[in-house]
């Protein structure tokens, strides 16, 4: 079976592009890079071309999620194993692979909806090293554990874990938390590489597509400065400063300027062998600013 090894890009459509530049260099690190497309910059965070492609216009969601496999042959095995599962897909041309700057590409749907690519052959620039938006003590993990982790719209958790296990992905419920109207959510937590998880769901009904995009810090002082210029520019926090129980992470949550959140973290451990499952978190993470689909007690 093939699997995939990370998640290696996505791709939003935004309405204020200066926001988001100024967002993503001044308060979180990554280079803004600009190659003079109206419609779209993208954003850096490691010796890779881009990891996320910011394309101007649109409902302030997510535009899709990019899965990494190996090389060709996997492609070609991923396609058959996505037809043997009933499926649908298709081959997207030579022009839209060398849109995403990657060599080949699948495109599907998840069974939330959310549009999924499978792609070989990332563009990787060393003779362009990443170049920090603001001043950094480090960078960003990425490596064979991709970007981080997000957490999607699903108002099926059982088929969209079927459906993640044909691309590769193993988890389970890793929380079960009660919800404000009462319901306890079963919290659904995927990896296919080191990193503790690269996707969850199970969050309940959602406005957008995506929740939250988690990215680590591969130096502590770099999640503080973070948090220093997110309280000193009065960006709304939902969830303060904690420590998760499954990744164990030091993390927070703030707003972007598409009203979902980026979670920033650092200090995470990697994905375990054996399954466990939480009622709570180690410490902190109290709720905040509300209204951002994380208004639970952790």
């Amino acid at each position: 079976m093939v699997k995939v090894t990370e998640l290696a890009y996505m791709g939003f459509n935004i309405t204020d592009a200066d926001a988001w530049r100024d967002y993503a260099a001044g308060c979180v690190g990554m280079e803004v890079l600009d190659e003079g497309e109206v419609d779209r910059f993208y954003l850096r965070m490691d010796h890779w071309h881009h990891r996320f492609i910011m394309h101007v216009g649109g409902d302030d969601d997510l535009a899709y999620c990019g899965w990494r496999v190996t090389g060709p042959r996997e492609l070609e095995e991923m396609a058959r194993q996505l037809d043997d599962a009933g499926i649908e897909f298709r081959a997207a041309s030579a022009a839209e692979a060398e849109e995403r700057h990657v060599l080949g590409l699948l495109k599907l749907d998840d069974p939330g909806g959310n549009p999924t690519e499978i792609f070989y052959g990332a563009r990787v620039e060393t003779k362009f090293p990443f170049h920090p938006g603001r001043r950094m003590y480090g960078g960003f993990v990425t490596g064979d554990q991709g970007i981080g982790h997000c957490i999607l719209r699903q108002e099926d958790p059982a088929a969209a874990a079927a459906f993640y296990e044909v691309l590769g992905l193993s988890g389970a419920v890793e929380y079960k938390l009660k919800m404000p109207n009462g319901i306890v959510a079963e919290i659904y937590f995927m990896h296919c590489n080191d990193r503790q998880h690269s996707l969850a769901f199970g969050l309940g009904p959602q406005e957008k597509r995506i929740n939250h995009l988690m990215l680590e810090y591969q130096q502590l002082d770099d999640l503080g400065m973070a948090h220093d210029i997110i309280r000193g520019r009065e960006i709304d926090v939902a969830l303060q400063l904690g420590k998760h129980s499954n990744d164990q992470a030091l993390t927070f949550y703030m707003a972007t300027p598409s009203g979902w959140l980026l979670e920033l973290g650092w200090g995470a451990r990697r994905s375990l062998t054996q399954q466990e499952y939480y009622t709570g978190d180690i410490f902190g993470h109290g709720p905040e600013a509300k209204g951002y689909g994380l208004d639970v007690e952790l």
